[in-house]
């Protein structure tokens, strides 16, 4: 059985490693890194039995049962050895494994151990040769720095030193990595909507309407109120506003010590009985008002200021998804998006509160943030499936001339000397910070990778 549920194990390193074993969740997996990328010393590499070991070709790791890895071609004093390589902390650890009765295993050329506590054989009673995997103090003491530091970024004080072309590189393929995870988000999206593109860009803007905090709920939202409905009502404003406030359970989420202004408010009346109209007509059920949150939130963000943009953004146009299609330039993008709500909003933040006037209208940032968030993914996604790779090229440029977005994870990294020159680069950071720092996965991260083997 393959050894996917890692366990802590106890490592002949300093105490301190204790902790990174923790980070590690297994001290196999950093073994196995250092034999993939060979951050071992070669020139001390025996076997138990002293004969010189020289690896040709460490193999393909493998992920499913079986060693750990294939193929190795691997020189064993004067004979040239074609196989697997499995890799244990200990030699025993072969016998707790029961990889003795496991004929998988058989197959395996060198034992690659810390440890050499035991000999092993194969299901047949033949020795297997074992080799001690020569790990100098210098790894070891980067290994733990670079794992075991308690620092949002581990290499934030030398990430600076990785030479700016490799950065690059590496930036790219963390770009690439979050619009493919966006896209899987949006195909699990299509599946549900029997692959309409259209409904799948209403529910990814409105997704992002909410901003990350309120994400899920404007997602559940548009779940709740399709498409359909908004297109057949859009020459009426105020009964578009009404789906949208009444399924968000707004209109009933004023107070009763509200209950006579809310009678005098002849725009809040009129949202009422529209959407009971269209509530009963459509057999439409309001998702609960208290999945928003609206605490701590600048007023400009409120649920009420984001659903009257929503609305306005759909009154202005119908099938807006084709139009994105046929757009190459950002400015004529983001005048998509450049839209003020009704009236009634001038002086409101929600139902009862007044407000100084202020049009409200959706700005640059807002609009900068829909284009990375909701149009560049969309598009991508689209691109990928339907296999014309000019819209997947397209929201690559369109990030390009977007300038960077502003956050705290943004702003880490360029204090630690990241260059940060468009909306990819922001992107591809919060990937970085999102997927690797803070799961810890140093070991799976170029920077990481080279900031251990600049030190070898």
């Amino acid at each position: 059985m393959k050894k996917n549920n890692f366990q802590l194990a106890v490592f002949n390193f300093q105490p301190k490693t204790l902790l990174l074993a923790l980070y590690l969740n297994d001290m196999e997996r950093m073994l196995q890194y250092i034999w993939k990328h060979r951050l071992y010393t070669e020139s001390d590499f025996v076997t138990t039995e002293g004969a010189p070991v020289f690896v040709i070709d460490a193999g393909i790791q493998n992920s499913d049962a079986g060693p750990d890895f294939f193929n190795a071609k691997i020189r064993i004093g004067h004979t040239v050895w074609v196989g697997n390589v499995e890799i244990h902390e200990r030699s025993s650890d072969w016998y707790q494994h029961r990889h003795q009765k496991d004929k998988l295993y058989d197959t395996v050329i060198l034992h690659v151990i810390r440890q050499h506590d035991a000999e092993i054989f194969r299901t047949d009673g033949e020795a297997i040769q074992q080799a001690v995997l020569p790990v100098t103090e210098k790894i070891e003491k980067n290994i733990e720095w670079l794992l075991a530091r308690e620092t949002p970024v581990s290499c934030e004080e030398r990430i600076a030193s990785v030479p700016s072309l490799y950065l690059s590189d590496w930036m790219s393929a963390l770009l690439t990595e979050r619009l493919e995870r966006k896209t899987a988000d949006i195909f699990v999206r299509l599946q549900k909507n029997c692959q309409d593109w259209n409904e799948i860009f209403y529910i990814t803007l409105m997704r992002n309407f909410g901003f990350g905090l309120n994400g899920e709920a404007f997602e559940l939202l548009a779940a709740n109120l399709p498409y359909k409905y908004i297109l057949k009502h859009r020459n009426n404003p105020l009964q578009i506003e009404a789906l949208f406030f009444g399924q968000a359970g707004l209109l009933d989420d004023v107070s009763l010590s509200k209950a006579q202004d809310q009678e005098n408010d002849s725009y809040y009346r009129l949202l009422r009985r529209d959407y009971v109209f269209l509530q009963t007509k459509y057999g439409l059920k309001p998702i609960n008002s208290f999945l928003f949150k609206k605490l701590r939130i600048r007023p400009v963000n409120f649920p009420h200021v984001r659903l009257a943009q929503l609305a306005a953004v759909w009154i202005k146009h119908d099938t807006l998804f084709s139009k994105i299609l046929e757009t190459k330039d950002v400015k004529t993008l983001r005048s998509f998006f450049e839209v003020a709500p009704s009236a009634y909003w001038t002086n409101h933040y929600r139902f009862q509160m007044v407000s100084d006037v202020n049009r409200k209208s959706v700005g640059r940032r807002t609009t900068d943030s829909i284009l990375i968030n909701t149009v560049v993914p969309t598009l991508f996604a689209y691109g990928k499936y339907s296999n014309k790779t000019e819209y997947c090229e397209r929201s690559m440029r369109l990030l390009e001339e977007i300038r960077p977005e502003r956050n705290s994870i943004v702003t880490l990294f360029h204090q630690s000397g990241v260059p940060v020159r468009n909306a990819g680069d922001t992107q591809a950071l919060i990937q970085l910070r999102r997927e690797y720092c803070d799961k810890k996965k140093c070991l799976f991260c170029r920077i990481g990778f080279r900031l251990l083997a600049i030190q070898k």
